[in-house]
C-alpha cells in the first residue's frame, strides 16, 4: 500500500498495536492483515468518522496490508446514493483513499441469507412471531434473565418455511422475525435470542425491491468481514459487548482465520455534537445551512470552513489510541489547524470593519508599490507588491478618540506605523453630522520613515495593518465561534435545538477589504489576515465577481497555552 499522504505510521506503539503483533506473531492469519471503515449512507461523515478511519487506515499501513471502505447499506429506510458518494469524497480528501477496495455490504444478501438458512438447519436460529414491544419485554433487564419466546421451539422444517415466505414477502412488515437461538439466560443482553433479520418493505437505493428481508448489522458484520477477508474489524468502544455476538456468528458458521473485533475509545468535542441523529436533526431543521455548513462538525463543513486534511489527521495523532470514550476540547483541532497554516499560506492585510484615512500630505493620484514578505516564516513562498496611496483603511477599532489605558493604536495627536509604509499621525477627526459616528481621520505621514529605509526605525507604540482605498478588494466575511450552548442538545422532552443553538455562533461581515493579492482568490484557498486570523475562501459562496472568506480560527492560539 502508497504510504505518499501517509497518517505517519511511525507512531509510537499502542495497546492496539500490541494485539495486532501478537496475532501476527502467533500465525493465526495466512493472508495479509486487512482493516475496514463500515459506515452507513445515511448522513455525512464527521470528526469523530475521521478518527475512526484513520485507526483503520493507519493500521493497515503500518502492517504493509489492506484498507477497505465498505457501506452498511442494509436498511433501505435511511439510505441513499448522496451519502455514499459523499462519503467517498469525503475518504479521498482526508488521504485514505481504499483504492479499488469499495465494498457494499448490500452485494452480499445471497451469502448473509444463505448464512442465515445454514444456522436455521443447525437449530441455532428460529422465526419469532412477537411483536417488538414484546421481544424488548421477553429479553429481561439487567438484573433479570429473559424468557424464551412461545416460538422458540419451531421445527427445522417450519423455521425455512417460515424464512422463505419472509422473503418472498408473505408477511407484513413487523410481523415476524429471525432470532438466533443463544441464551436467554446470559449475562450479556446481546445473546439473548438477538433479532438477525426483519422484514422491511421498501425500496432499497441500490438492489430496489429484490428484497424485503434485511439483516441487522450486528449479524451481517460478521459475515460481510469474512467474505472480504478482514483480519482485524476494528470498532469503537460501544461495540464491545457485541463482540460475542460477532464470535458467535463466526463460530457457528464455521469460518476459518475468523476475523478478530477488538475496540477503541470513541472521541468527541466540546461544543460540537457528533450524534448523527442530532445532526440529521439540525439540518432537516433548517438549524444550519446543510451537512456542509461550516459551523458543523462534519468532513464536508470542517473542508468548508477552511480545516485541512492535514490538520485533522494531526489532531488525530495527537489525540492517539484512546481505550475509553474521551473528550477532546476543540481548540486542540484549531491548534492543529494553525500549526499547518502558519508557515504554509501567505499573510496578507486585510480590513474587516473599514474607517477611511486621508493622508493630507501624500500626493493625490499616485501609486506606489510596496515589497512585503508573503509568509515570514517562510521565504519560499516569495514576496508581493502592494499598492500605497493618498487613501486607505484601517480597522475601525485601531482607533479610539478617548483612548482607554494602554491602547497602543491611533490616537488623536498620535502616531502608527502603516505595516510596511510609513509612520502617520492623527491630525483631524471628521464626523457624520446627523448620526455622530467618526466617518473619517486626516493625517500626515512623515516620508523619511518607508519601511526598510534608513529611518524606519523610529519607534511608535503601534503597527497597523491597511489597504488602499482605490486598490481595495470588496469582499464579505464570516466570523464563527461554537455552534452549540451546550454540547448534548435537547434532553428533556419539550426542549428544542434553539434552546441550545449558540445566536452568536455566525456573524457576517459585509463591507470588507483585502489588498488586490487576494483578488484571484479560489475556492478554498488560505490565507493569513494580519491581526486576524486565518481565513479561507468559501467553495460554495465565493467567486471571482463575489469573494466570500470563512474565517477558520483566530490568531490566539488558547490550546498551546494549555499544553
Amino acid at each position: 500500500m502508497s504510504s505518499d499522504n501517509a497518517m505517519d505510521t511511525a507512531a509510537a506503539e499502542n495497546y492496539m498495536d500490541k494485539l495486532i503483533k501478537e496475532d501476527i506473531e502467533s500465525g493465526i492469519y495466512s493472508r495479509e492483515i486487512c482493516t475496514r471503515f463500515p459506515p452507513e449512507p445515511n448522513g455525512y461523515l464527521h470528526i469523530g468518522s475521521a478518527f475512526a478511519i484513520h485507526t483503520n487506515y493507519g493500521i493497515a499501513q503500518k502492517y504493509g496490508g489492506t484498507f477497505h471502505l465498505r457501506f452498511d447499506d442494509t436498511n433501505p429506510l435511511k439510505e441513499d446514493m448522496e451519502y455514499v458518494k459523499a462519503i467517498i469524497q469525503d475518504i479521498e480528501w482526508l488521504g485514505c483513499s481504499p483504492g479499488e477496495h469499495i465494498y457494499y455490504g448490500s452485494d452480499y444478501s445471497e451469502q448473509i441469507y444463505s448464512s442465515a438458512l445454514a444456522l436455521i438447519r443447525k437449530g441455532k436460529a428460529y422465526v419469532c412471531d412477537l411483536p417488538p414491544e414484546e421481544v424488548t419485554a421477553y429479553r429481561g433487564t439487567l438484573t433479570e434473565p429473559g424468557k424464551n419466546s412461545p416460538y422458540r421451539e419451531r421445527s427445522v422444517e417450519e423455521n425455512l418455511r417460515l424464512f422463505s415466505g419472509m422473503r418472498e414477502g408473505a408477511y407484513p412488515a413487523g410481523s415476524r422475525v429471525l432470532r438466533a437461538k443463544i441464551d436467554m439466560a446470559s449475562p450479556n443482553i446481546n445473546l439473548r435470542d438477538p433479532v438477525i433479520y426483519r422484514i422491511i418493505h421498501a425500496e432499497h437505493y441500490r438492489t430496489g425491491n429484490a428484497w424485503c428481508i434485511y439483516p441487522m448489522y450486528d449479524f451481517a458484520h460478521p459475515i460481510q468481514d469474512a467474505i472480504e477477508g478482514i483480519t482485524h474489524s476494528l470498532c469503537s468502544l460501544e461495540f464491545k459487548d457485541h463482540r460475542p455476538l460477532y464470535e458467535w456468528v463466526l463460530e457457528e458458521l464455521g469460518i476459518e482465520e475468523a476475523p478478530r473485533q477488538r475496540e477503541f475509545g470513541r472521541v468527541n468535542l466540546t461544543g460540537v455534537v457528533t450524534s448523527k441523529r442530532y445532526l440529521r436533526a439540525l439540518v432537516a431543521g433548517n438549524y444550519v445551512d446543510g451537512w456542509d455548513d461550516p459551523r458543523l462538525p462534519t468532513l464536508r463543513g470542517l473542508r468548508r470552513r477552511g480545516f485541512t486534511p492535514e490538520s485533522i489527521r494531526s489532531f488525530v495523532r495527537e489525540i492517539g489510541m484512546v481505550r475509553n470514550q474521551t473528550m477532546v476540547d476543540f481548540s486542540m483541532l484549531e491548534h492543529c489547524l494553525r500549526q499547518d497554516l502558519k508557515a504554509t499560506v501567505p499573510s496578507i492585510m486585510a480590513v474587516l470593519d473599514p474607517l477611511k484615512v486621508v493622508i493630507t500630505n501624500y500626493e493625490a493620484g499616485v501609486t506606489e508599490w510596496l515589497t512585503l514578505a508573503n509568509n515570514s516564516e517562510n521565504a519560499e513562498l516569495g514576496v508581493r507588491e502592494v499598492p500605497f496611496s493618498d487613501t486607505v483603511y484601517i480597522e475601525r477599532d485601531d482607533f479610539m478618540e478617548e483612548p482607554a489605558p494602554g491602547f497602543r493604536r491611533l490616537v488623536p495627536g498620535g502616531e502608527v506605523r502603516l505595516k510596511g509604509a510609513y509612520i502617520i499621525r492623527c491630525n483631524e477627526v471628521i464626523k457624520d453630522a446627523e448620526t455622530g459616528a467618526i466617518s473619517e481621520l486626516r493625517c500626515t505621514y512623515d516620508p523619511l520613515t518607508k519601511s526598510g529605509g534608513a529611518n524606519s526605525g523610529r519607534k511608535v507604540k503601534g503597527t497597523l495593518h491597511w489597504v488602499s482605498a482605490s486598490h481595495g478588494i470588496p469582499a464579505e466575511v464570516y466570523l464563527y465561534e461554537k455552534l452549540l450552548e451546550d454540547n448534548d442538545g435537547p434532553k428533556a422532552e419539550g426542549e428544542t435545538w434553539e434552546e441550545y443553538i449558540n445566536p452568536e455562533s455566525r456573524k457576517l461581515l459585509e463591507h470588507c477589504l483585502l489588498e488586490p493579492f487576494a483578488a484571484g482568490a479560489k475556492p478554498e484557498d488560505k490565507f493569513q489576515f494580519m491581526r486576524q486570523g486565518y481565513f479561507c475562501a468559501d467553495n460554495k459562496l465565493s467567486r471571482e465577481d463575489r469573494l466570500v472568506f470563512n474565517r477558520i480560527v483566530p490568531l490566539k492560539d488558547t490550546w498551546k497555552g494549555r499544553k
